[in-house]
């Protein structure tokens, strides 16, 4: 493409100051502009180009002035050539803008791509058929293809622009691409690290070297330069938090190996002295007095500077304030190092601003859901002191409706009114499911599934199911559905009907029930319930040698039941917590009617907390039951532990009472269980996480016999896939017993522990 050429020409003038054709003005040598005109457009708006004009009708010539316009015209982009011509014109002068047009892209090929396909390519690019043919624009969009291809690990890739002229306006766009061989990155050293070790560096790396699994995972085995720059500033940050105020971290080298198919990158450090702290103190608060926000500080003197603890007092304090209503506080660290004795000084200065209010509330993205379904989730309403906590909060149960891929809450304030504007943005996801399928059950062995779900039904947020489930040893039907505000009101309701039948060691079971249930929250976190079931049963085809306990219970009986319950549920996340609690209190009381009577209660305590990436659950469990009125308690209401739900690595109802004629579990009236686990992530853009636990539990027949455990512990892996969480674990019986297993592997889908 020739290179645009600005000409100035100035037609006529000393003919018609010669001749005496121009006023007064012009006889002095400066010709008045009578008339401007642009001459040459085709596509560009005529509007659009004199707003770059300053020359203007009724002024003198100006050399100065056209020259600007003619570097003005060519900023626009549109243009690759421009020129200015003086004709003369009613005793002054017409000027004429004369402009040509850069051609247009009418396509857009791609030339030598193999691995990648033209799909993917035109999804990186902003360049499109229609735009103009901008040589700068083109250019990027090939730098931005290069890099792409960096990103896939063709690091050798080049791509090159070539275009062709269609027509006299018109040009085709051509990227001819080199793709290379694919660069693995095998190694990342690093150089000058000496009280921080290697792997200590890569542990907060998102980059990683390559290896047999990388495929798995788009962050490992490639160099992509963006993710290294965030690289760099995490290993800056590690540093920092480890005291190391001075470290410096120097640009990461690449190397390529003879045969350019594997890189080396390097990393220098100059990591300095270790830094501790001499004092800290707060300047500029108002609201609060320096004792008050000297008690949300952890960092004290005389101990070790760290960054991120300096990070998580900020956040203290500023959460303090943001509750309050001061949603545009910010605090200001102000370090003063002390290179003699390597110490620093910290002073927080606060800038607490006015209080705000939450103004307008907008919801966007929810081409089904509802806006109300949305909007009843908010912790708080237009007018209102805006308070960080619920807006935390808010953004938490919108997310826990599952309906959506993403949901943020962004604030906008506006400062001349002090009000803070909310955004509630949301990308729905499917919430339907039709799943046929299979599986397989450590319990049931071999299963057969269909599952027909609707979880957010009419965009009003309401659930129902239609589920057959057909396995080895049993078989599940169930029509359920769920609205969470009945009728518009706060008060969810529940409701069912299911049929099941199951075989178990000694006796087989087949039932029909239906259930309906009310809840209510009480606060925040603290909601009740309580539900009606009945449930017609029966306990048939009896073992040879079976247990007397299941001889009585042979036949048909009922269950006519109410059951309350009280639970409070702070987690972050239902699916995937990392902190918060779920604690549950349940009474079933039987014999409203119906054969069974009887009294079962269960407490239900697990707590999340979140260590960096991963998390730790602790979880303990307690259950009672006993017949009423002289009654038995059913043998399929007892307690059974063992088995992936309760006490991993041993089998099911193993841990607890045993038929002293047969062996076989027959379930406790009591059961007491403990679990720990820490979780961590194993391929985060996968969802894909390890495990690792100690269980201990126990059912008993008799109450004297109340904590005495059996113990477990175990490693698997946890996968939030795209039809519902899967576990796969592996526990190991801690002084197992005669003609018991030491270790089990267990498989369970649909919920996590």
């Amino acid at each position: 493409m020739r290179k645009p050429i600005m000409t100035f020409v100035i037609c006529l003038s000393l003919v018609s100051l010669l001749c005496g054709s121009f006023d007064t003005a012009a006889a002095q040598g400066t010709p008045l502009v009578n008339k401007i005109e642009i001459r040459g457009l085709k596509r560009i708006e005529e509007g659009a180009l004199r707003t770059k004009i300053s020359q203007k009708p009724g002024e003198a010539v100006s050399q100065e002035k056209t020259n600007e316009d003619i570097r003005a015209i060519f900023k626009m982009g549109y243009f690759e050539d421009v020129r200015i011509e003086l004709e003369a014109f009613e005793g002054g002068v017409r000027l004429i803008y004369i402009v040509k047009e850069k051609p247009t892209i009418i396509r857009i090929d791609y030339q030598g791509n193999k691995e990648l396909d033209d799909t993917k390519l035109k999804e990186k690019i902003s360049i499109t058929p229609g735009s103009i043919a901008d040589t700068v624009l083109i250019q990027d969009n090939a730098s931005k293809l290069r890099s792409f291809y960096e990103e896939e690990g063709y690091w050798l890739a080049n791509v090159v622009p070539v275009t062709k002229k269609i027509s006299g306006d018109d040009i085709s766009l051509t990227y001819q691409i080199d793709e290379g061989a694919k660069v693995k990155l095998r190694k990342i050293s690093f150089e000058g690290n000496q009280k921080i070790s290697a792997s200590g560096i890569k542990k907060v790396m998102e980059t990683k070297e390559w290896w047999m699994f990388s495929f798995l995972s788009s962050s490992s085995g490639y160099y992509k330069k963006d993710r290294m720059e965030s690289d760099i500033e995490k290993i800056r940050n590690l540093y920092y938090n480890e005291g190391y105020l001075k470290a410096i971290v120097g640009e990461p080298q690449v190397s390529l190996d003879q045969d350019r198919k594997n890189m080396t990158v390097t990393i220098s450090i100059s990591e300095g002295e270790v830094f501790s702290i001499s004092s800290v103190e707060v300047a500029g608060n108002k609201t609060f007095d320096s004792e008050t926000l000297k008690k949300l500080i952890t960092i004290t003197p005389n101990t070790v500077f760290r960054k991120n603890l300096l990070e998580k007092n900020i956040q203290a304090i500023s959460g303090l304030y943001t509750e309050g209503g001061f949603a545009m506080v910010s605090i200001i660290p102000d370090l003063t190092p002390d290179e003699k004795n390597r110490t620093v000084r910290v002073i927080l200065t606060i800038n607490e601003g006015e209080k705000y209010r939450i103004g307008r509330i907008e919801v966007s993205g929810n081409l089904k859901t509802r806006d109300k379904v949305i909007r009843r989730e908010l912790r708080f309403d237009e007018g209102e002191i805006f308070n960080s906590t619920k807006l935390r909060r808010s953004y938490e149960r919108i997310n826990n409706l599952n309906f959506f891929e993403t949901a943020e809450i962004v604030p906008k304030p506006r400062a001349e009114q002090q009000v803070v504007d909310l955004e509630v943005r949301v990308k729905e996801r499917p919430t339907g499911m039709l799943s046929v399928g299979g599986g397989y059950s450590s319990v049931d062995k071999l299963i057969g599934t269909v599952d027909l779900t609707q979880g957010n039904l009419f965009g009003k947020g309401q659930f129902a199911k239609i589920k057959a489930e057909l396995g080895g040893k049993s078989s599940f039907y169930e029509i359920s559905f769920r609205d969470p505000w009945f009728q518009d009101k706060p008060i969810s309701l529940s409701t069912g009907i299911y049929r099941t039948t199951r075989e178990y060691t000694e006796y087989s079971k087949k039932a029909f029930g239906f259930f309906v249930g009310f809840g209510k929250d009480f606060s925040e976190y603290w909601k009740g319930d309580i539900s009606y079931n009945f449930e017609r049963a029966t306990i048939y085809d009896i073992k040879a040698g079976a247990s007397a306990i299941v001889f009585d219970q042979k036949g048909t009986s009922t269950t006519s039941a109410i059951t309350p319950s009280v639970i409070r549920d702070s987690r972050d996340n239902y699916l995937d917590p990392s902190r918060g609690s779920r604690n549950a209190l349940s009474v079933t009381f039987a014999g409203l009617g119906g054969s069974n009577k009887f009294i079962k209660a269960s407490a239900d305590s697990a707590w999340y907390f979140p260590v960096r990436e991963s998390a730790v659950m602790v979880r303990g469990r307690v259950g009672y039951a006993k017949g009423l009125f002289n009654e038995t308690l059913p043998l399929y209401e007892r307690f059974y532990v063992g088995g992936i739900s309760t006490l991993r690595g041993i089998g099911f109802g193993i841990a607890g009472p045993k038929d002293p004629a047969t062996g076989e579990a027959i379930g406790g009236t009591t059961q007491l269980i403990f679990n720990a686990e820490y979780i961590f992530p194993l391929i985060t853009d996968m969802k894909l996480k390890g495990v690792v636990f100690f269980d201990a539990g126990n059912s008993y027949e008799e109450f004297n016999e109340f904590g005495k455990l059996r113990y477990t512990s175990g490693a698997g892996v946890r996968w939030i896939s795209p039809i519902g969480p899967i576990r796969i674990e592996w526990g190991y019986n801690i002084k197992k017993k005669p003609g018991e297993s030491s270790s089990k592997v267990e498989f369970a889908f649909g919920s996590f522990f």
